[in-house]
């Protein structure tokens, strides 16, 4: 699939002298891509000149050109080259996204503050600290899914890959206990990453360094049983492989040829795995050969048996007899050249796809994982951009530096304890769903909580990386508001929430369902259900079932909301309170309120618009409290109209001397400390008087209305236009 085109070795040669390389790789490229590439090496040889790697004391600047090369290798675009030079920039550089993308360009600076993210994790989050094998493997599982979901770009990962690749090849010159933590680490994580998305040739080298130092004495063991270095093993795999290409097209049919020496590491698995001997395996050097109809993967069988000797009991046709998983191809071993056995694999192109992509795909035998349908099939989708890759031309570059930035695995986050441990959470996840993941308990007595070193609200949605940290009561138990308020968004919290409200003493629950309920029904004041009615739309006998399902956290009060809502009478005909109103012959001044024909009558300003002067207002006959006098587009007035509309009355300002009006504002702003007090000073500079004051905070955004006594309505345009321009206030209106 992907392959490299350099052997690493080649590569760290070439590292010996970074200005030869750098004349090398730049020469195919366009002006504008060598002169940023340029511009790179010469800031990173300036930047790192004496500076070493912590941990390994490896020179800063060859592993950059040495890690460069490799990305290289992989065919990831120019910026990727120069991310991968200048990775360490932010130790070093004051500033440095705006540098970065000042002096080269914004993929640049993304590309290094996604590598810079990932090298922060991968030191927070160790492995060693771990007690018993199976944590390390979940840990090292979820640690794998979390570097693929908080990139946003492919080519960060690969850049890793290759980064872990070149401090393989230093660590013989480091200590041991330094050699054996970052192997493991790199059997545990990174080979396998490179696995499932198909970079082999870093695969095998970082399986290879791995294994020679977690287990020095059977990697030794084994190279010595090879009895041939690796290059002469690619170079007999050469030889075979011009044979074959050979033998087919004698035959006419039209194949494509590769293969490939197995590495240590993957000779050593398969011995424990099968408990062989390695005189019993046949597969240490093998090849494939791709057809494109079913009949010529018989006819390829029939050339390889005629020039090569078939080894009794190792052929094995999955394409009349599949594997479960639906894997079809042709197994057979054979004694080739030299007398050394070769084993062959040949199928068509078709089965190969299946194989790489489908459900028979490598990476999940090969590490004995049974992931998620949906996680898999992004894992095929990255498999296949990074195959595709090689094969696009220069002109779709830009549409290949697109197809790297992905968003597949933005369905979870994950999270930091502050011991390292890594946890998978659902998108939208709080503090709330991390207390749960960690311990029941430590979910029940969560009254707060810490993100980076800062107090954040329980509410706050968590991120990719983040470090988190739980502040608890001694004792006490969740809240039903943190069901009813969204705040909490995994099964495993929803469910230990309500099993607890549910153990509870139950006429407690009940009177607090009681509670909610009636809150919520206060919200429609015009809306009378019958309540019976209610709780069967509901799906409940009795209003106590009501209660306490409420009580437990097992209704929404966006359903019951709904629910009340579906009472409430239907809309009158859309006809404006004006058009409806009695005109009379008189008048009289009635405390500033002009209404004709009526003597001596009490009129009432309504509160649930206030009115103020110079508002068109109408007023409404009330039963034993006068006239409310309402402005004409207030939608209770409308209402009220509805049902009533023989008490509508002409009404109109006065003359008014010296009256003060209350009228009502709100102000939606980013919740921050200090908002209320400076919005307070911009109304105490204006000389208005305030009066009541009532503020909701949900998440980060706060909700505020301000009863304040105005003169006339056009005194406000002024203040709203003041209290607009106060930071992060984003509306500011009359209701």
């Amino acid at each position: 699939m992907v392959s490299v085109v350099r052997s690493v070795a080649d590569t760290l040669a070439g590292a010996a002298d970074p200005n030869q390389w750098l004349a090398q790789l730049t020469a195919p490229l366009p002006d504008s891509d060598r002169a940023q590439l340029e511009r790179a090496f010469n800031e990173a040889r300036t930047l790192y000149s004496g500076k070493t790697l912590p941990h390994t004391g490896e020179d800063l600047f060859s592993h950059a050109v040495s890690a460069a090369a490799i990305v290289a290798d992989l065919h990831l675009l120019p910026d990727a080259i120069v991310a991968t030079l200048l990775f360490a920039v932010p130790d070093y550089q004051p500033a440095w996204q705006e540098w970065l993308a000042t002096h080269f360009n914004p993929t640049v600076a993304a590309l290094v503050d996604g590598v810079n993210g990932v090298r922060r994790i991968t030191e927070i989050a160790r492995l060693d600290r771990l007690g018993t094998p199976e944590e390390r493997s979940r840990q090292a599982e979820t640690m794998r899914k979390m570097l693929l979901a908080m990139v946003t770009d492919i080519r960060v990962v690969l850049i890793k890959l290759a980064w872990r690749t070149q401090t393989m090849h230093y660590l013989p010159a480091c200590d041991e206990a330094v050699r054996r933590s970052i192997a493991t680490e790199t059997l545990d994580v990174f080979a396998p990453l490179a696995n499932r998305l198909g970079v082999w040739q870093i695969k095998w080298e970082l399986e290879d360094l791995g294994f020679r130092h977690t287990d020095p004495e059977n990697y030794k063991k084994i190279a010595r049983l090879l009895d041939e270095r690796r290059l002469e093993r690619i170079e007999y795999i050469g030889r075979v492989l011009d044979t074959l290409r050979t033998e087919l097209r004698k035959a006419g049919v039209r194949a494509d040829v590769a293969g490939r020496p197995k590495h240590i590491y993957s000779i050593w698995k398969k011995m424990k795995k099968k408990k062989l001997d390695f005189s019993e395996l046949y597969d240490i050097r093998a090849v494939r050969i791709l057809v494109e109809k079913l009949p010529d993967c018989y006819t390829a069988l029939g050339i390889i048996h005629s020039i090569w000797q078939p080894i009794p009991g190792e052929f094995d046709d999955y394409i009349s007899h599949p594997k479960a998983n639906n894997y079809r191809s042709l197994h057979t071993a054979v004694i080739g050249p030299e007398d050394k056995a070769l084993e062959v694999q040949i199928r068509t192109f078709e089965m190969h796809e299946h194989a790489e992509f489908g459900v028979a795909a490598h990476w999940r035998y090969k590490e004995g994982g049974k992931g998620d349908a949906a996680y898999e099939e992004k894992i095929s989708w990255l498999r296949q951009l990074l195959d595709w890759r090689e094969d696009m031309s220069a002109s779709d570059k830009e549409d290949l530096a697109q197809a790297f930035k992905t968003e597949l695995f933005a369905d979870t986050i994950y999270v930091l304890t502050p011991q390292g441990r890594v946890l998978a959470l659902p998108q939208g996840a709080t503090a709330i769903d991390f207390a749960y993941a960690i311990h029941t308990d430590l979910g029940h007595r969560c009254r707060g909580a810490k993100v980076e070193g800062q107090i954040v609200p329980l509410s706050t949605p968590l991120a990719n990386g983040q470090r988190v940290e739980i502040l608890t009561a001694r004792e006490g138990g969740p809240s039903v508001n943190w069901l009813h308020e969204g705040w909490v968004k995994s099964h495993r919290a929803i469910s230990k929430i309500r099993q607890y409200i549910r153990l509870q003493n139950a006429d407690t629950v009940r009177e607090n369902g009681r509670q909610l309920f009636e809150r919520e029904l206060a919200r429609h004041p015009h809306v009378q259900p019958n309540l019976g009615v209610l709780a069967e739309k509901l799906g409940f006998a009795r209003m106590d079932e009501l209660f306490a399902a409420l009580g437990h956290g097992e209704v929404s009060m966006r359903a019951v909301a709904q629910a009340i809502e579906s009472f409430a009478p239907p809309p009158a005909r859309d006809v404006a309170p004006e058009d409806l109103v009695k005109r009379s012959k008189g008048s009289h001044d009635s405390g500033g309120i002009l209404i004709e024909g009526v003597d001596n009558l009490m009129t009432v300003l309504a509160k649930c618009c206030r009115p103020a002067p110079p508002d068109a207002v109408v007023g409404f006959v009330t039963k034993g409290r006068g006239i409310s006098i309402h402005r004409s587009n207030c939608l209770t007035l409308k209402r009220l109209s509805a049902d009533a509309p023989e008490r509508l009355i002409t009404a109109e300002w006065g003359e008014q001397k010296n009256s003060v009006f209350p009228i009502d504002i709100e102000v939606v702003s980013q919740d921050r400390t200090g908002l209320l007090r400076e919005i307070s000073d911009v109304l105490s500079r204006e000389k208005l008087n305030l009066i009541g004051v009532s503020t909701l905070s949900r998440d980060t955004r706060a909700r505020m209305r301000f009863t304040v006594e105005v003169r006339q309505v056009n005194d406000i345009n002024r203040v709203l236009a003041r209290v607009m321009e106060l930071p992060g206030v984003t509306e500011a209106r009359r209701v």
